[in-house]
């Protein structure tokens, strides 16, 4: 990454918004749930899992959790009807976990409960390191409570990690990633090559302790990494999954898919794409200097 592209990418808000739109037709199903299956359902057709999550985060009003939540259940019913091979993917935020925890609690149980009974699976995200002790605790409740179709996520850039992976609960469903938020180094390591050691050495605790892991990195090296663990532990492809963003290295994905190991993809769809189309654009400074500079000699297409 250049000094440049950096700049550029931070330079992203200044951007009309219908050329950040145009390219983020690469990272988003859509605004709508239809389009969104037939996203998944292309994936499927590919040998693809998936994973939908309807984009929005941070609320502070109820309505806005009543909302989400209704959207999660259509998603579901949608899921079902259509038979895709896909869970989801939820923010605790985006159900109230800032305004009220016993509300965030209700509404994700009610949906882990739904998912339960149609033989899917509901994945708790990891946002900024506010919501990690609640996100966790949260996990716990519901899985204290014998819901077995919840999992969490873990991010190997934060220091506290790896005490995590030896509290969570036994039969835990994990998904391992570097972690996208900017946080003070007190808490997470900056460094690459100390946030992949610690993922690697994550993922072996993770093995260790017998939970299901999915791999979410787009990193070749760490793909590498997770390759010779598996071979090395004699994993069977039903212990584990690489996970990877929807338009993101692709060809890194097709190669995946070739191994033999299976793999899901994220699909976020929603009227909230600008923030998300930002942050995907600020983790890949490249594009965002791309967009950028072509912007400004008037050659985007």
């Amino acid at each position: 990454m250049s000094a440049i592209d950096y700049i550029l990418a931070r330079s992203l808000p200044l951007v009309p918004k219908p050329i950040v739109r145009r390219v983020s037709r690469r990272y988003i199903a859509g605004d709508g749930l239809r389009e969104a299956v037939v996203a998944v359902r292309e994936l499927n057709g590919e040998g693809l899992m998936a994973t939908l999550d309807v984009l929005g985060e941070s609320v502070t009003d109820r309505s806005l959790v009543e909302a989400a939540a209704r959207e999660y259940g259509e998603a579901l019913r949608s899921i079902i009807e259509a038979r895709l091979d896909s869970n989801l993917s939820v923010k605790p935020t985006q159900f109230g976990l800032k305004i009220d925890f016993d509300l965030c609690l209700e509404k994700v149980r009610g949906l882990v409960r739904l998912a339960r009974e149609a033989g899917t699976f509901v994945r708790l995200d990891m946002e900024d390191s506010s919501c990690t002790s609640p996100t966790l605790d949260l996990y716990r409740r519901l899985r204290a409570e014998d819901l077995a179709s919840v999992g969490v996520v873990l991010q190997a850039y934060m220091r506290r990690s790896l005490k995590d992976v030896k509290d969570l609960p036994e039969g835990a469903n994990v998904r391992l990633c570097k972690g996208i938020y900017i946080e003070p180094p007190e808490i997470a390591y900056r460094d690459r090559a100390l946030v992949n050691k610690n993922f690697v050495h994550l993922l072996e605790a993770l093995f260790d302790r017998g939970f299901y892991v999915g791999i979410a990195t787009h990193d070749e090296e760490l793909v590498w990494e997770a390759y010779r663990i598996i071979e090395r532990r004699k994993l069977l492809p039903a212990s584990y999954e690489f996970q990877m963003l929807l338009g993101v290295a692709e060809p890194l994905r097709g190669r995946i898919l070739r191994d033999g190991h299976r793999l899901r993809v994220y699909v976020p769809f929603g009227s909230h794409w600008y923030a998300y189309s930002l942050r995907r654009l600020k983790e890949n400074p490249r594009i965002a200097g791309y967009i950028l500079s072509s912007l400004f000699r008037g050659r985007l297409s």
